[in-house]
C-alpha cells in the first residue's frame, strides 16, 4: 500500500509542476514543434487533458471486466497530426487539473485487490492498475524537454 500511496501523491502533485512549467513557455514558441512529428509544449500539455478520459475508461474496464483487454493507444497513429494544436490551452489545462483531481479521488477509493487487478495489453507483458498509474507521473518528464526545444 505504501507504493500506491506514493503513486497517488505523485499524480496529485503533477498539476502543480506541469501547469507552471507550461506557463513559463513564451507564447511565440508555445506551438512550435522542435522537429517534424515531435510535439510542441502546447501539444504535450493538451495531451495530458486529452488522455484522462482514456485512463478513466481503462480503470473502469479493468475493475469491471473479468478478463479485460486494453487497446493500445498511439496518438501518432490514432489521431490527426494537428489535433492537439487545435485545442485551447487554457481550457485543456483547466480540464487536466479537474480531471486529475477526480482521478486522485477515485484512486484513493481503491482497495489493494483493485490495485493488483490485471488486464491484457498488447504493449506490456504485465499491465495492472498499479503499473498503469505508476508510470503516469513520470510522463511529465517530457515537458521540460519540449519547452527547451521550443525556445
Amino acid at each position: 500500500m505504501e507504493t500506491t500511496t506514493a503513486v497517488v501523491e505523485a499524480l496529485e502533485r503533477a498539476p502543480g509542476i506541469v501547469v507552471p512549467l507550461v506557463r513559463e513557455v513564451r507564447a511565440v514558441v508555445l506551438k512550435r514543434r522542435p522537429a517534424p512529428k515531435k510535439w510542441s509544449a502546447h501539444e504535450h500539455a493538451c495531451h495530458l487533458a486529452f488522455v484522462h478520459r482514456l485512463f478513466f475508461d481503462r480503470l473502469e474496464q479493468i475493475l469491471s471486466s473479468p478478463a479485460p483487454v486494453i487497446t493500445p493507444y498511439d496518438p501518432g497513429q490514432s489521431d490527426p497530426d494537428d489535433l492537439l494544436l487545435g485545442m485551447d490551452l487554457d481550457d485543456s489545462l483547466r480540464q487536466y487539473v479537474d480531471d486529475r483531481r477526480r482521478l486522485v479521488e477515485r484512486l484513493r477509493q481503491l482497495s489493494s485487490r483493485d490495485w493488483n487487478r490485471t488486464a491484457d495489453h498488447g504493449e506490456y507483458s504485465h499491465y495492472s492498475v498499479s503499473s498503469c498509474f505508476a508510470i503516469w507521473p513520470f510522463t511529465i518528464s517530457s515537458m521540460p524537454t519540449a519547452s527547451k526545444n521550443c525556445s
